[in-house]
């Protein structure tokens, strides 16, 4: 636990939050804290202390059935909160209640205790975490992770109106994150009985608020939520080596001031698979004023030393805001607002699995230094899902406005394409100001189809143009947009392929070579007012270079 210990002080040291921050009185708190009269008498103001339950917070024993034990007591008294004090509490699965508020004071940390490894029967002080439920129907449909909440250090299945606070800590030490290794490298496997793989999992809820607390490394996912609607999750601090929160056919969420360091998987990643046996959509969903980052060494956002990986490293740096890649069941009126990206992936918003991903607006973003281009649209035809129920969905009347990026990849530009016969439709974009890195000096092959692939914008490999490849589209519109490459660069700024109706207006980008906009198979285009090119109105064009 040394470790820890000086984790642990380090960030206290450096965490900047207090009491007044949660809707609980001090003095309720101080009640809840003082030792019980009886031992009949376990609760103070509908405040249930854990320690009153027999738990140490010592992190060496083991907690787990004095927390269930908590939980349980506020449940069967029509709700409460399970207050967590100051200290390291050890613990194997939980399993939340209706109207059960958990609360994690400063200083307190809830620790996921060692699964057991391969050929082990128990791990932990001969515990384990609860088995994952059998939903061996819809498992081809999407990841392991998706298909199981039980086995899971917080999990809860058809309750409501709950929720955990608090400026305290859970760290998903003993998790799995799906990949077969332990952070230490030891053989360590998520399929496993016994062993957990995500921090917070939730299906079928509904009236949810998470609010304040942090989440150092957290298997698979740091918060999987599937199905739960009336979602707040505000002032969260992820700092984990998968996902950090997946939002999954949920409807009526709001994501607000959360900060995301997930170097080797995506951020805040929207979803919409078939994990509950048939298609629900994502719908109505706000994330504002958000950081997201794959720039950060584990653990170090959370405790402000903010160490970023040396150029050598091999990591990932995803990181990003993704709807997908599940998509079954559909995207539908997302708005995302006030966000900052640093030295990871630009969004995506991804429909392969059949979803209708429609009426989308993004404004006021910043990037710097991303490892793919600044934004990626991709309809495709991978169609994971049930035969014969599943077709090509559709991606259309997406506004994109107010993007700034410093330092965008040299391989890789912005990336929108859907398939043959299936266009992305009503694309807009205004006042964009795009730094990529440049320096390309040689022609770049046109981008492979790849119709039913994993779609991931550098699975494409280097792009033709340095600032958007755009194919299989109808009606967009680019106006106020600047591309500005820090090295020169010799390949266009816009590669237009099979384009249906395309407006450019007040477009900036150099002209070495007099070639901006490279053409193929476009009809009805126009561009006014440029820097980048001269005014022009194009019916139909088989190939041309502006």
């Amino acid at each position: 636990m040394r470790e820890f210990d000086v984790f642990r002080r380090s960030f206290l040291k450096n965490s900047a939050f207090g009491l007044a921050a949660t809707a609980i009185p001090a003095a309720s708190i101080a009640a809840a804290a003082a030792p019980s009269a009886t031992s009949d008498s376990l609760r103070a103001d509908g405040l249930f202390n854990v320690r009153h339950h027999g738990a140490a917070g010592d992190g060496k024993a083991l907690d787990t059935r004095a927390i269930q034990s908590a939980i349980d007591a506020a449940a069967a008294a029509g709700g409460g909160v399970v207050l967590f004090p100051a200290g390291n509490y050890l613990s194997f699965s939980l399993r939340l209640k209706s109207f059960v508020h958990l609360h994690l004071d400063q200083g307190a940390t809830l620790i996921a205790a060692d699964s057991p490894l391969p050929g082990d029967s128990t791990g932990y002080n001969g515990g384990a975490y609860d088995a994952a439920e059998p939903n061996t129907a819809w498992n081809a449909y999407q990841d392991y992770g998706h298909n199981h909440w039980h086995n899971s250090l917080l999990w809860a299945e058809d309750i409501h109106d709950f929720s955990i606070t608090g400026q305290g800590l859970i760290w998903g030490r003993g998790l799995s994150n799906g990949r077969g290794r332990k952070g230490d490298g030891a053989p360590f496997i998520a399929e496993q009985p016994g062993v957990g793989n995500k921090a917070i999992a939730l299906r079928n809820c509904h009236n949810l608020l998470l609010r304040d607390f942090s989440i150092l490394k957290a298997g698979h996912f740091g918060i999987l939520l599937t199905g739960v609607d009336n979602v707040t999750i505000d002032n969260l601090k992820i700092d984990t080596d998968r996902d950090g929160m997946d939002i999954d056919c949920c409807q009526n969420v709001r994501v607000t001031n959360c900060t995301v360091n997930s170097p080797w998987d995506d951020g805040i990643c929207p979803k919409s698979s078939y994990a509950l046996g048939y298609a629900r959509p994502t719908r109505n969903l706000t994330i504002s004023n958000c950081f997201v980052t794959g720039a950060y060494q584990l653990g170090s956002v959370l405790d402000g030393s903010f160490r970023k990986f040396a150029d050598t490293d091999r990591v990932p740096r995803t990181g990003r805001i993704k709807c997908g890649t599940e998509s079954n069941g559909g995207f539908l009126n997302i708005t995302i607002a006030n966000c900052v990206f640093e030295g990871c992936q630009g969004y995506a918003f991804e429909s392969v699995d059949g979803a209708l991903l429609e009426d989308v607006t993004i404004t006021n973003t910043t990037m710097r230094d991303l490892v793919t281009g600044p934004i990626f649209l991709r309809l495709g035809s991978r169609l994971r899902g049930p035969e014969g129920k599943t077709q090509v969905g559709t991606l259309r009347r997406i506004l994109i406005s107010n993007l700034v990026c410093h330092n965008a990849p040299a391989r890789f530009g912005s990336i929108f394409t859907g398939i043959p016969n299936s266009s992305i439709e009503d694309v807009k974009l205004s006042d964009i100001y795009i730094e990529p890195a440049g320096g390309v000096s040689a022609a770049v092959p046109d981008l492979p189809e790849a119709e039913n692939q994993y779609p991931d914008p550098n699975r494409f490999g280097e792009t033709p143009s340095y600032g958007f490849y755009l194919r299989h589209l109808r009606h967009l519109e680019m106006s106020h947009v600047e591309l500005a490459p820090m090295l020169p660069d010799s390949r266009p700024a816009f590669s237009l392929v099979e384009v249906d109706r395309a407006d450019f207006f007040a477009i900036t980008a150099p002209r070495a070579n007099g070639n901006v906009f490279s053409l193929n198979n476009v009809t009805d285009l126009r561009i006014g007012w440029s820097r980048a090119a001269e005014d022009i109105t194009l019916a139909n064009v088989s190939s041309r270079k502006l």
